[in-house]
């Protein structure tokens, strides 16, 4: 009798070690498994149209004299102001700065170099439209102001070319870099006999505003770069 109990007690404990080995393999797969990720980036670009140009002139004059120095100012902003209105810029969209006035005789790095004008001023007329195809005329026929006497000043910026819309693009950039994510993971997945389960983490990444290239700065590249962590089954 006692011998067959010992049998009975060494089969149940066989069994037990079957079962609990079993358990132990299923839940190192499962850990295996759940570990399973790929690690993808998602690219969307759009071309767009800015939306916003503003445009700073700048021009200067010299005087030896303060008074005729700002009347020559004047009729320089006359004149650009008169000039936007032919093309068709009107007279809210723009603002005058502050003048700069230098006494080149004040000057610290002047020394004692003789100058034929003591006096150098510039001012600044900057323009902020939405009519993008008018700025861009007026722009490309700002020579026009050479003719009329304006000399542009050392502080002529270039206009920039803006697109203020973003937020509304947004959305449909991060579906379709999602989509392109997705499809990176299932070639991923499908060379390496796997199938792509849920996204376990993502990251939007940045978004970036570019020149499709230096002869149409109105022209702009969106460009949105997303990472996704896709679980494989």
């Amino acid at each position: 009798m006692r011998s067959i109990s010992h049998i009975i007690i060494a089969v149940v404990l066989a069994a037990a070690a079957v079962v609990a080995s079993t358990q132990i393999a299923d839940g190192l797969r499962q850990f295996r498994s759940s570990d399973r990720n790929v690690t993808v980036k998602g690219l969307a670009e759009r071309e767009v149209a800015a939306n916003l140009v503003i445009w700073p002139v700048n021009f200067g004059e010299a005087d030896n004299s303060l008074e005729a120095l700002y009347n020559r100012l004047e009729a320089h902003t006359a004149a650009v102001r008169a000039y936007l209105q032919r093309q068709q810029v009107s007279d809210a969209e723009v603002s005058v700065g502050l003048p700069r006035v230098q006494d080149m005789q004040a000057d610290a790095y002047g020394g004692n170099m003789a100058r034929p004008f003591r006096y150098r001023g510039e001012l600044t007329l900057t323009v902020r439209s939405a009519e993008v195809p008018l700025m861009k005329t007026a722009i490309q026929n700002a020579g026009e102001l050479v003719r009329d006497g304006v000399v542009f000043g050392a502080y002529n910026e270039p206009p920039q070319f803006i697109f203020t819309e973003l937020n509304a693009l947004k959305p449909e950039l991060l579906a379709d870099a999602t989509a392109n994510a997705r499809l990176a993971a299932e070639q991923f997945a499908a060379d390496s006999g796997s199938e792509v389960g849920a996204i376990r983490d993502a990251n939007q990444g940045v978004i970036s505003i570019n020149d499709r290239d230096a002869a149409t700065p109105d022209i702009k590249v969106v460009r949105l770069v997303s990472t996704v962590v896709y679980q494989l089954r």
